[in-house]
């Protein structure tokens, strides 16, 4: 047998070993990981130089297509008659609000959080594409030095990306497309907490119904079907219990979430409907029985009617 001194020896030994292992084995790692980012790198960037000119080209066709129909789609918007759109609008919020009451709750919330802004910077962002598609256009024609071949067909796919996106920086306006996306995405914000609010409440409903009524399930029904169960397969009664509970509760909840939402947007598109119809009435000179006034916004005859 050796000796505490020896044993204490090749322990220590063993230790110092032991850690030099583990820093070399680290110091291996780290150097093989820069290399693996390196290519990973690489890899991307390759990706996007074989995708870059299809994806420019496929751009500039699709996207004053786009531009082109929305703007024509509002434009044929704006010549229907005002009021007899929003009756339309205000009886499918009266009578379809229920069945879809996430859309709904989304447009309601747009509204409160300014519309009417995210369609003005639609149409900012749609002018300033349209600006860069006319410069990528006069840009793609471009041959300076002469040879009769257009200098972006003599450039690969870095140089080109590089090129266009020098372009998009120098021709468009920074400060209109910053207010634009301030404004779309302070409604997108407003939408989002609409919705979370509103569905965090439906969870937090469904949770109450289905904790209630697995108490009384598991004291009055469950004993009764574990009974008649076979014995390997009891346990999992209590958990298939609790899976029909959480799903009646959903259920439930939702049910009730529609209700409610059936409830405000009936309220709320039968006032718009019954704006639009005594707008209609006034812009026609008519007033039957004289009981519209001449100022809407001062009248609670909207609400009663609705």
């Amino acid at each position: 047998q050796r000796s505490p001194t020896i044993n204490s020896f090749f322990h220590d030994t063993r230790q110092r070993i032991l850690k030099k292992e583990y820093i070399m084995a680290d110091k291996k790692d780290t150097t093989t990981e820069q290399p693996k980012i390196d290519i990973d790198i690489s890899k991307v960037a390759e990706t996007l130089q074989k995708i870059g000119k299809p994806l420019l080209a496929f751009i500039s066709t699709v996207l004053p297509v786009i531009i082109t129909s929305s703007q024509k789609a509002y434009a044929f918007y704006r010549k229907l008659p005002h009021n007899v759109v929003q009756i339309a609008i205000g009886l499918v919020f009266c009578f379809f609000g229920g069945l879809y009451p996430a859309l709904f709750a989304a447009i309601q919330a747009a509204k409160l959080g300014g519309i009417s802004t995210v369609r003005d910077a639609l149409k900012d962002l749609a002018n300033e594409a349209m600006i860069v598609l006319e410069e990528s256009k006069k840009d793609d024609n471009v041959d300076a030095d002469g040879d009769g071949v257009a200098d972006v067909n003599q450039i690969d796919s870095k140089a080109l990306l590089l090129r266009k996106a020098n372009l998009v920086m120098t021709k468009i306006n920074p400060k209109k497309v910053d207010t634009a996306l301030a404004a779309i995405s302070k409604v997108w914000l407003s939408v989002i907490s609409v919705l979370t609010v509103q569905f965090a409440r439906t969870i937090a409903l469904s949770v109450s119904i289905s904790e209630s009524m697995k108490k009384v399930v598991n004291r009055y029904i469950t004993p009764t079907i574990q009974s008649a169960t076979p014995k390997e397969y009891q346990r999992w009664v209590p958990v298939v219990v609790g899976w029909i509970c959480k799903s009646i509760g959903i259920s439930l909840a939702w049910y009730i979430q529609a209700v409610i939402s059936a409830v405000t947007t009936a309220l709320e598109g039968g006032k718009i409907a019954a704006y639009a119809i005594l707008k209609f009435f006034k812009d026609k000179d008519m007033n039957p029985g004289g009981f519209i006034p001449d100022d809407l916004d001062e009248t609670y005859i909207d609400k009663a009617i609705c």
